[in-house]
């Protein structure tokens, strides 16, 4: 049986993966700041540790034949896109990354998959809403719109070299705005497509509710499950990266609130507020993982909202229950 280790395995998207990776036979070890806040994991071994301390990262590497690194400071455009969380998201997740990087080679660990993020493409590429450009080859020049993007950048070339100087395996996919169940969905971390679901479940029909700026910004989203199948094959696949992982179908911010509100049965206005949005456009460009993995994701953001948004409002019932 294969001993892996997730890092960040009590969030949203290393928790589904310790999931699947349980359901695929794999041995499989958790490190992260605290357990999963939704459901239970089934992971082997659930160790609660910092990995910005390199005796914990010491730790949770040993006998570890392959890392899924996924532990990052991160959030929706309220934390990353103010400003005030700059230095600590750059300081805690580089920190993260070059632990990881050093005592995975120390240890002899085999191949490391780490999950970059779409934040790290040229804000100069992304400024028409309606024709961002965000193929893999044009992360240089190099000219990220957040600090967060500019880390993502920083370790991926960290975990590039380890491969070119230390002969370890690496696999680099970046992330295209993950969303589904069991995700953060309030307390001003949360992403998009959970915070719209949240402020319609908790608007009455004829109320309205608030989008930061025109609400005219692109944005694609992609379902957690196809997100783990590209994280999968890339794994198993021959091929390093970085790639993309997210979806094509490129909707407004507006417009996916109109989705939700029609999901939801539910008539809100909107109100667009000033707020920060991040660039104008961005979208997944697949060409690059439909050549070398001969797949891409398919499907729909309705299909993936129909289950996303009833999980939502019925976290949002108990929480008001609690009340």
């Amino acid at each position: 049986m294969k001993k892996v280790l997730v890092c960040g395995g009590g969030g949203f998207i290393g928790g589904h993966l310790v999931k699947r990776l349980k359901n695929e036979g794999f041995w499989v070890r958790v490190c992260d700041l605290k357990h999963n806040e939704f459901s239970e994991s089934p992971a082997d071994e659930f160790i609660i540790g910092d990995l910005r301390d390199p005796l914990v990262a010491k730790q949770v590497v040993k006998d570890i034949e392959e890392i899924y690194q996924l532990a990052a400071d991160m959030g929706g455009a309220g934390y990353i896109f103010t400003g005030d969380n700059d230095a600590a998201v750059m300081h805690n997740s580089a920190t993260i990354n070059l632990n990881i990087a050093e005592e995975a080679r120390l240890a002899g660990v085999k191949k490391i998959f780490y999950s970059s993020s779409a934040c790290m493409y040229p804000e100069y590429n992304q400024m028409d809403p309606d024709n961002p450009k965000c193929s893999e080859e044009s992360a240089y020049p190099a000219a990220p719109d957040s600090e967060y993007g500019w880390e993502k950048l920083f370790s991926e070339r960290i975990y590039l070299t380890y491969q070119r100087n230390y002969g370890m395996q690496v696999r680099i996919a970046r992330f295209h705005n993950i969303f589904g169940p069991e995700g953060t969905w309030t307390g001003g971390k949360e992403k998009a497509p959970a915070a719209l679901c949240r402020k319609v479940a908790e608007t009455e029909a004829g109320g309205s509710i608030e989008i930061w700026g025109d609400g005219k910004q692109t944005r694609s989203f992609l379902y957690i499950d196809e997100c783990l199948e590209g994280v999968r094959r890339l794994m198993e696949s021959d091929f390093t990266g970085p790639v993309n992982i997210g979806s094509e179908e490129m909707i407004s911010i507006n417009n996916l609130a109109k989705l939700i509100m029609s999901i939801a049965g539910k008539d809100v206005t909107i109100k667009n507020i000033p707020g920060p949005t991040g660039v104008r456009g961005r979208n997944s460009d697949n060409a690059l993982i439909k050549e070398k993995l001969g797949w891409q994701p398919t499907q729909s953001l309705k299909s993936g909202l129909e289950k996303t948004y009833p999980w939502i409002l019925e976290q949002h019932k108990a929480l008001v229950e609690k009340v």
